[in-house]
Protein backbone atom coordinates (compact mmCIF):
# COMPACT_ATOMS: atom_id res chain seq x y z
CA UNK A 1 0.00 0.00 0.00
CA UNK A 2 0.94 3.37 -0.72
CA UNK A 3 2.08 6.08 2.13
CA UNK A 4 -0.25 8.18 2.65
CA UNK A 5 2.27 11.16 2.71
CA UNK A 6 3.74 9.84 -0.94
CA UNK A 7 0.39 10.44 -2.78
CA UNK A 8 0.51 12.46 -5.72
CA UNK A 9 -1.83 15.39 -5.64
CA UNK A 10 -2.07 15.53 -9.65
CA UNK A 11 -3.93 11.74 -9.03
CA UNK A 12 -6.69 14.49 -7.62
CA UNK A 13 -7.14 16.93 -10.91
CA UNK A 14 -10.20 17.30 -13.25
CA UNK A 15 -11.39 19.92 -15.60
CA UNK A 16 -14.11 22.10 -13.90
CA UNK A 17 -15.15 24.55 -16.30
CA UNK A 18 -15.73 27.91 -15.20
CA UNK A 19 -19.45 28.15 -16.41
CA UNK A 20 -19.94 25.14 -13.71
CA UNK A 21 -19.08 26.96 -10.38
CA UNK A 22 -22.09 28.54 -8.91
CA UNK A 23 -21.69 31.93 -8.35
CA UNK A 24 -25.13 32.33 -6.73
CA UNK A 25 -27.40 31.02 -4.56
CA UNK A 26 -30.32 29.07 -6.10
CA UNK A 27 -33.99 30.87 -4.37
CA UNK A 28 -34.79 28.13 -2.81
CA UNK A 29 -32.10 25.93 -0.56
CA UNK A 30 -33.53 22.91 -1.09
CA UNK A 31 -33.87 22.98 -4.63
CA UNK A 32 -30.47 22.28 -5.51
CA UNK A 33 -29.85 18.80 -7.04
CA UNK A 34 -28.74 16.07 -5.49
CA UNK A 35 -26.40 13.18 -6.38
CA UNK A 36 -26.86 9.44 -4.19
CA UNK A 37 -24.16 7.17 -4.79
CA UNK A 38 -25.26 3.96 -3.30
CA UNK A 39 -23.06 1.41 -2.89
CA UNK A 40 -21.66 2.31 -6.45
CA UNK A 41 -24.86 3.04 -7.86
CA UNK A 42 -25.05 6.79 -9.06
CA UNK A 43 -28.52 8.63 -9.31
CA UNK A 44 -30.07 12.03 -8.50
CA UNK A 45 -32.63 13.69 -7.58
CA UNK A 46 -33.55 17.61 -5.47
CA UNK A 47 -32.41 17.84 -2.31
CA UNK A 48 -35.24 18.17 -0.38
CA UNK A 49 -35.94 14.79 -0.95
CA UNK A 50 -32.79 13.91 0.89
CA UNK A 51 -35.07 12.15 3.97
CA UNK A 52 -36.01 9.50 1.19
CA UNK A 53 -32.25 8.10 0.70
CA UNK A 54 -31.61 7.79 4.55
CA UNK A 55 -33.01 5.62 6.97
CA UNK A 56 -34.99 5.77 10.48
CA UNK A 57 -31.96 5.90 13.25
CA UNK A 58 -29.88 7.13 11.60
CA UNK A 59 -27.37 9.91 13.12
CA UNK A 60 -27.11 13.16 11.34
CA UNK A 61 -24.40 15.10 12.77
CA UNK A 62 -24.04 19.01 11.50
CA UNK A 63 -21.28 21.92 12.25
CA UNK A 64 -23.49 24.42 14.07
CA UNK A 65 -20.40 27.23 13.44
CA UNK A 66 -21.55 30.44 12.27
CA UNK A 67 -19.89 32.43 9.86
CA UNK A 68 -18.56 36.05 11.02
CA UNK A 69 -18.40 39.30 9.12
CA UNK A 70 -14.51 38.65 9.27
CA UNK A 71 -13.21 41.39 6.67
CA UNK A 72 -12.89 44.76 7.83
CA UNK A 73 -11.77 47.74 5.36
CA UNK A 74 -9.79 50.67 6.34
CA UNK A 75 -8.69 53.41 4.11
CA UNK A 76 -5.55 55.90 4.51
CA UNK A 77 -5.88 59.28 4.46
CA UNK A 78 -4.03 58.77 1.25
CA UNK A 79 -6.75 56.93 -0.41
CA UNK A 80 -5.39 53.41 0.22
CA UNK A 81 -7.85 51.01 1.14
CA UNK A 82 -6.38 47.93 3.30
CA UNK A 83 -8.41 45.21 3.87
CA UNK A 84 -7.84 43.16 7.56
CA UNK A 85 -9.29 39.91 7.56
CA UNK A 86 -9.73 37.99 10.84
CA UNK A 87 -8.51 34.37 10.95
CA UNK A 88 -8.95 33.68 14.80
CA UNK A 89 -8.29 34.96 18.42
CA UNK A 90 -5.38 35.31 20.08
CA UNK A 91 -6.18 37.98 23.18
CA UNK A 92 -8.12 36.47 24.48
CA UNK A 93 -7.92 33.22 22.75
CA UNK A 94 -11.43 31.85 23.07
CA UNK A 95 -14.25 32.69 20.31
CA UNK A 96 -17.06 33.41 22.69
CA UNK A 97 -14.74 35.75 24.62
CA UNK A 98 -13.09 37.67 21.79
CA UNK A 99 -16.68 38.47 20.47
CA UNK A 100 -17.64 39.94 23.58
CA UNK A 101 -14.56 42.08 24.74
CA UNK A 102 -15.64 45.48 24.84
CA UNK A 103 -12.71 47.91 24.76
CA UNK A 104 -9.62 45.69 22.51
CA UNK A 105 -8.94 42.48 20.94
CA UNK A 106 -5.92 40.92 19.59
CA UNK A 107 -6.50 38.44 16.23
CA UNK A 108 -4.46 36.80 13.63
CA UNK A 109 -5.02 38.49 10.40
CA UNK A 110 -4.38 38.29 6.74
CA UNK A 111 -4.06 41.53 5.23
CA UNK A 112 -4.65 43.22 2.03
CA UNK A 113 -2.34 45.75 0.15
CA UNK A 114 -0.05 45.20 3.02
CA UNK A 115 2.81 47.22 1.13
CA UNK A 116 0.45 50.28 1.91
CA UNK A 117 0.36 50.19 5.42
CA UNK A 118 3.55 51.14 7.13
CA UNK A 119 4.15 51.67 10.91
CA UNK A 120 1.10 54.17 11.46
CA UNK A 121 -2.23 52.76 13.08
CA UNK A 122 -5.02 52.89 11.29
CA UNK A 123 -8.47 53.95 12.05
CA UNK A 124 -12.52 54.20 10.81
CA UNK A 125 -15.42 55.55 12.12
CA UNK A 126 -18.17 53.76 12.30
CA UNK A 127 -21.89 54.83 12.68
CA UNK A 128 -23.40 52.22 15.02
CA UNK A 129 -26.73 52.76 17.51
CA UNK A 130 -26.67 55.97 16.47
CA UNK A 131 -23.12 56.72 17.64
CA UNK A 132 -20.11 57.44 16.17
CA UNK A 133 -17.46 54.63 17.73
CA UNK A 134 -13.84 55.52 16.43
CA UNK A 135 -12.04 51.66 15.26
CA UNK A 136 -8.19 51.55 15.50
CA UNK A 137 -6.31 48.52 14.27
CA UNK A 138 -2.26 48.53 15.02
CA UNK A 139 0.06 46.10 13.85
CA UNK A 140 1.09 44.09 16.90
CA UNK A 141 3.97 41.60 15.18
CA UNK A 142 4.23 39.63 12.05
CA UNK A 143 4.31 35.82 12.36
CA UNK A 144 4.94 33.08 9.46
CA UNK A 145 1.88 33.66 7.14
CA UNK A 146 0.14 36.48 9.13
CA UNK A 147 -0.18 39.64 11.14
CA UNK A 148 -1.00 40.10 14.74
CA UNK A 149 -3.41 42.92 14.65
CA UNK A 150 -4.89 45.03 18.11
CA UNK A 151 -8.26 46.41 17.26
CA UNK A 152 -9.12 48.81 20.05
CA UNK A 153 -12.65 51.69 20.06
CA UNK A 154 -13.63 54.00 22.16
CA UNK A 155 -16.53 52.86 23.38
CA UNK A 156 -17.04 50.32 26.48
CA UNK A 157 -20.58 49.54 25.62
CA UNK A 158 -19.71 48.19 22.33
CA UNK A 159 -18.43 44.66 21.59
CA UNK A 160 -16.26 43.06 18.85
CA UNK A 161 -18.79 40.92 17.89
CA UNK A 162 -21.24 43.96 17.13
CA UNK A 163 -18.67 45.71 15.57
CA UNK A 164 -17.88 42.54 13.49
CA UNK A 165 -21.35 42.39 12.25
CA UNK A 166 -22.20 45.97 11.59
CA UNK A 167 -18.68 46.95 10.00
CA UNK A 168 -17.39 43.57 8.32
CA UNK A 169 -17.78 41.71 5.44
CA UNK A 170 -18.77 38.13 4.59
CA UNK A 171 -16.04 36.46 3.47
CA UNK A 172 -17.61 34.16 0.11
CA UNK A 173 -14.31 31.96 -1.26
CA UNK A 174 -12.17 33.33 -3.63
CA UNK A 175 -12.80 31.32 -6.28
CA UNK A 176 -16.01 32.94 -6.87
CA UNK A 177 -13.87 36.28 -7.66
CA UNK A 178 -16.40 38.83 -6.93
CA UNK A 179 -17.46 41.05 -3.59
CA UNK A 180 -19.86 39.63 -0.93
CA UNK A 181 -23.50 41.35 -2.05
CA UNK A 182 -26.61 41.58 0.40
CA UNK A 183 -27.29 38.21 -0.46
CA UNK A 184 -24.66 36.34 0.90
CA UNK A 185 -25.07 37.84 4.84
CA UNK A 186 -27.98 35.24 4.84
CA UNK A 187 -27.23 32.25 1.95
CA UNK A 188 -23.65 31.97 3.06
CA UNK A 189 -24.52 30.52 6.42
CA UNK A 190 -26.98 27.70 7.49
CA UNK A 191 -30.15 27.82 9.11
CA UNK A 192 -29.13 26.18 12.06
CA UNK A 193 -25.88 28.10 12.69
CA UNK A 194 -25.30 29.20 15.95
CA UNK A 195 -21.85 29.57 17.18
CA UNK A 196 -19.65 32.26 15.69
CA UNK A 197 -16.47 32.19 14.61
CA UNK A 198 -15.98 30.54 11.25
CA UNK A 199 -14.36 32.21 8.37
CA UNK A 200 -15.95 29.77 5.85
CA UNK A 201 -19.41 28.43 5.73
CA UNK A 202 -19.68 24.71 6.08
CA UNK A 203 -21.27 24.70 2.73
CA UNK A 204 -22.73 21.07 2.82
CA UNK A 205 -25.22 22.61 5.41
CA UNK A 206 -26.60 25.24 2.92
CA UNK A 207 -29.06 23.14 1.20
CA UNK A 208 -31.14 22.16 4.55
CA UNK A 209 -33.87 24.15 4.99
CA UNK A 210 -36.76 24.01 8.12
CA UNK A 211 -38.49 21.94 5.71
CA UNK A 212 -35.88 19.36 5.09
CA UNK A 213 -34.95 19.21 8.65
CA UNK A 214 -38.80 18.91 9.43
CA UNK A 215 -39.13 15.78 7.17
CA UNK A 216 -36.09 14.23 8.79
CA UNK A 217 -37.46 14.61 12.14
CA UNK A 218 -40.71 13.12 11.41
CA UNK A 219 -39.05 10.06 9.49
CA UNK A 220 -36.97 9.37 12.66
CA UNK A 221 -33.16 10.51 11.43
CA UNK A 222 -31.99 11.93 14.81
CA UNK A 223 -29.90 15.24 14.63
CA UNK A 224 -26.97 15.74 16.92
CA UNK A 225 -24.55 18.95 16.95
CA UNK A 226 -20.71 19.64 16.94
CA UNK A 227 -18.62 23.04 16.26
CA UNK A 228 -16.24 23.10 13.84
CA UNK A 229 -14.53 27.02 13.41
CA UNK A 230 -13.78 26.65 9.70
CA UNK A 231 -10.85 28.74 8.71
CA UNK A 232 -9.37 30.23 5.52
CA UNK A 233 -7.14 27.19 5.05
CA UNK A 234 -9.55 25.29 3.52
CA UNK A 235 -9.47 27.20 0.30
CA UNK A 236 -6.13 27.19 -0.14
CA UNK A 237 -5.04 25.18 -2.71
CA UNK A 238 -2.45 22.30 -2.30
CA UNK A 239 0.59 23.20 -4.43
CA UNK A 240 3.04 20.17 -3.29
CA UNK A 241 3.55 17.59 -5.29
CA UNK A 242 2.84 15.28 -2.99
CA UNK A 243 0.18 14.76 0.34
CA UNK A 244 2.74 14.45 2.55
CA UNK A 245 4.60 17.92 1.52
CA UNK A 246 1.31 20.24 1.99
CA UNK A 247 1.10 21.94 5.40
CA UNK A 248 -2.58 21.12 6.98
CA UNK A 249 -4.42 23.79 8.41
CA UNK A 250 -5.21 24.08 11.98
CA UNK A 251 -8.84 23.95 12.62
CA UNK A 252 -10.54 24.90 16.25
CA UNK A 253 -13.46 22.12 17.41
CA UNK A 254 -15.54 21.59 20.30
CA UNK A 255 -17.86 18.76 21.18
CA UNK A 256 -20.04 18.58 24.09
CA UNK A 257 -20.93 16.14 26.57
CA UNK A 258 -24.47 15.07 24.76
CA UNK A 259 -23.17 14.47 21.07
CA UNK A 260 -20.55 12.16 22.43
CA UNK A 261 -22.97 10.18 24.43
CA UNK A 262 -25.02 10.52 21.25
CA UNK A 263 -22.36 9.01 18.83
CA UNK A 264 -21.31 6.41 21.81
CA UNK A 265 -25.23 4.89 21.25
CA UNK A 266 -25.21 5.33 17.11
CA UNK A 267 -21.99 5.09 16.49
CA UNK A 268 -22.32 2.36 13.48
CA UNK A 269 -25.17 4.87 11.30
CA UNK A 270 -23.49 8.44 11.78
CA UNK A 271 -24.01 10.11 8.58
CA UNK A 272 -21.83 13.49 8.51
CA UNK A 273 -23.10 16.92 6.85
CA UNK A 274 -19.86 18.16 5.47
CA UNK A 275 -16.25 17.57 5.29
CA UNK A 276 -15.82 19.51 8.28
CA UNK A 277 -17.87 17.26 10.87
CA UNK A 278 -15.82 14.34 9.17
CA UNK A 279 -12.84 15.65 10.38
CA UNK A 280 -14.31 16.51 13.55
CA UNK A 281 -15.64 12.62 13.72
CA UNK A 282 -12.60 10.87 13.14
CA UNK A 283 -10.25 13.21 14.88
CA UNK A 284 -12.18 12.31 18.08
CA UNK A 285 -11.57 8.62 17.47
CA UNK A 286 -7.96 9.42 17.59
CA UNK A 287 -7.88 11.37 20.29
CA UNK A 288 -9.42 9.10 22.29
CA UNK A 289 -7.19 6.61 21.27
CA UNK A 290 -4.17 9.26 22.14
CA UNK A 291 -5.32 9.71 25.83
CA UNK A 292 -5.51 6.28 26.30
CA UNK A 293 -2.43 5.27 25.71
CA UNK A 294 -0.44 8.53 26.44
CA UNK A 295 -0.92 11.05 29.71
CA UNK A 296 -1.16 14.27 28.32
CA UNK A 297 -2.12 17.33 29.58
CA UNK A 298 -4.94 19.59 28.03
CA UNK A 299 -2.54 21.36 25.48
CA UNK A 300 -1.33 17.87 23.85
CA UNK A 301 -4.89 17.17 23.07
CA UNK A 302 -4.92 18.33 19.74
CA UNK A 303 -4.01 16.21 16.44
CA UNK A 304 -1.77 17.12 14.20
CA UNK A 305 -1.69 16.45 10.58
CA UNK A 306 -0.46 12.74 10.35
CA UNK A 307 -0.44 11.75 14.19
CA UNK A 308 -3.00 9.03 13.41
CA UNK A 309 -0.43 7.23 11.55
CA UNK A 310 1.50 6.89 14.10
CA UNK A 311 -0.72 5.65 16.97
CA UNK A 312 -2.66 2.42 17.23
CA UNK A 313 -5.61 0.83 15.53
CA UNK A 314 -7.12 -1.52 17.67
CA UNK A 315 -9.38 -0.01 19.78
CA UNK A 316 -13.22 -0.26 19.10
CA UNK A 317 -15.16 2.93 18.44
CA UNK A 318 -17.38 3.00 21.66
CA UNK A 319 -13.61 2.31 23.82
CA UNK A 320 -12.29 5.30 22.11
CA UNK A 321 -15.29 7.82 22.96
CA UNK A 322 -15.68 6.27 26.33
CA UNK A 323 -12.17 7.37 26.99
CA UNK A 324 -13.13 11.22 26.03
CA UNK A 325 -16.18 10.81 28.18
CA UNK A 326 -14.03 9.55 31.11
CA UNK A 327 -12.02 12.87 30.50
CA UNK A 328 -14.72 15.05 30.83
CA UNK A 329 -16.31 13.43 33.94
CA UNK A 330 -13.14 13.70 35.80
CA UNK A 331 -12.51 17.11 34.51
CA UNK A 332 -16.10 18.22 35.35
CA UNK A 333 -15.85 20.07 31.68
CA UNK A 334 -19.61 19.76 29.70
CA UNK A 335 -17.39 19.93 26.44
CA UNK A 336 -14.06 19.13 24.94
CA UNK A 337 -12.37 21.93 23.55
CA UNK A 338 -9.32 21.20 21.22
CA UNK A 339 -8.04 21.44 17.87
CA UNK A 340 -6.50 19.46 14.63
CA UNK A 341 -5.04 19.37 11.87
CA UNK A 342 -5.93 15.54 10.41
CA UNK A 343 -5.14 15.00 6.83
CA UNK A 344 -7.39 11.96 5.27
CA UNK A 345 -6.46 10.69 2.35
CA UNK A 346 -7.19 7.53 0.28
CA UNK A 347 -6.33 4.49 2.26
CA UNK A 348 -7.56 6.12 5.50
CA UNK A 349 -9.84 3.58 7.47
CA UNK A 350 -13.23 5.45 8.19
CA UNK A 351 -14.24 4.90 12.27
CA UNK A 352 -17.25 7.20 12.66
CA UNK A 353 -18.75 8.62 9.35
CA UNK A 354 -21.26 5.68 7.14
CA UNK A 355 -22.38 8.79 5.10
CA UNK A 356 -21.60 11.63 4.09
CA UNK A 357 -23.70 14.73 2.51
CA UNK A 358 -21.28 17.27 0.73
CA UNK A 359 -20.93 19.53 -2.00
CA UNK A 360 -18.41 19.00 -5.19
CA UNK A 361 -14.77 20.20 -4.30
CA UNK A 362 -11.93 21.93 -5.89
CA UNK A 363 -9.94 19.93 -8.16
CA UNK A 364 -6.53 18.90 -5.78
CA UNK A 365 -7.94 20.15 -3.10
CA UNK A 366 -7.47 18.38 0.56
CA UNK A 367 -11.38 17.81 0.73
CA UNK A 368 -11.34 16.04 -2.97
CA UNK A 369 -8.60 13.60 -1.06
CA UNK A 370 -11.09 12.67 1.68
CA UNK A 371 -13.81 12.13 -0.94
CA UNK A 372 -11.86 9.96 -2.22
CA UNK A 373 -10.87 8.27 1.01
CA UNK A 374 -14.18 7.87 1.71
CA UNK A 375 -15.66 6.28 -1.59
CA UNK A 376 -12.40 4.88 -3.36
CA UNK A 377 -11.74 5.22 -7.28
CA UNK A 378 -15.00 5.77 -7.82
CA UNK A 379 -14.43 9.66 -6.73
CA UNK A 380 -14.24 9.64 -10.98
CA UNK A 381 -17.21 8.06 -11.38
CA UNK A 382 -19.49 10.76 -9.51
CA UNK A 383 -17.30 13.72 -10.56
CA UNK A 384 -17.71 12.47 -14.10
CA UNK A 385 -21.79 12.13 -13.51
CA UNK A 386 -21.68 15.83 -12.22
CA UNK A 387 -20.08 16.83 -14.53
CA UNK A 388 -21.57 15.40 -17.79
CA UNK A 389 -25.19 15.89 -16.25
CA UNK A 390 -24.40 19.80 -15.41
CA UNK A 391 -24.43 19.74 -12.02
CA UNK A 392 -23.35 23.16 -10.15
CA UNK A 393 -19.92 22.75 -8.35
CA UNK A 394 -18.29 24.48 -5.10
CA UNK A 395 -19.96 26.50 -1.81
CA UNK A 396 -23.11 27.48 -3.37
CA UNK A 397 -23.79 24.45 -6.17
CA UNK A 398 -25.43 21.34 -5.85
CA UNK A 399 -24.88 18.57 -3.32
CA UNK A 400 -24.21 14.29 -3.16
CA UNK A 401 -25.06 11.98 -1.00
CA UNK A 402 -22.45 9.28 -0.55
CA UNK A 403 -23.33 5.66 0.88
CA UNK A 404 -20.64 3.82 -0.08
CA UNK A 405 -21.30 1.12 2.20
CA UNK A 406 -24.78 1.03 0.95
CA UNK A 407 -28.09 1.70 2.99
Amino acid sequence: MVNPKDISVKAFDYNLPEAQIAQYPLANRDESRLLIYDFSKITDDRFRNIPHYLSSGDLLVFNNAKVVYARLFFQKPTGAQIEIFCLEPVDPPEYASAFKENYSVQWKCMVGNLKKWKTEDIEQTLSLYDRNIRLKAQKVRREKNHLIIRFSWDDASVTFGEILDHAGKVPIPPYLKRESEKIDKERYQTVYSRIKGSVAAPTAGLHFSDRVLRDMKEKGIRQAELTLHVGAGTFRPVKTETAGQHAMHLEHFSISRETLDQLIDQHKNIVAVGTTSVRTLESLYWIGVKMHRHSIDEENIKLNQWEHLELPEDMEVPDALNVIRKYLDNTGKQSLNTSTRIMITPGYHFRLTHGLITNFHLPKSTLLMLIAAFVGDDWKKIYDYALRNDFRFLSYGDSSLLLPFGT
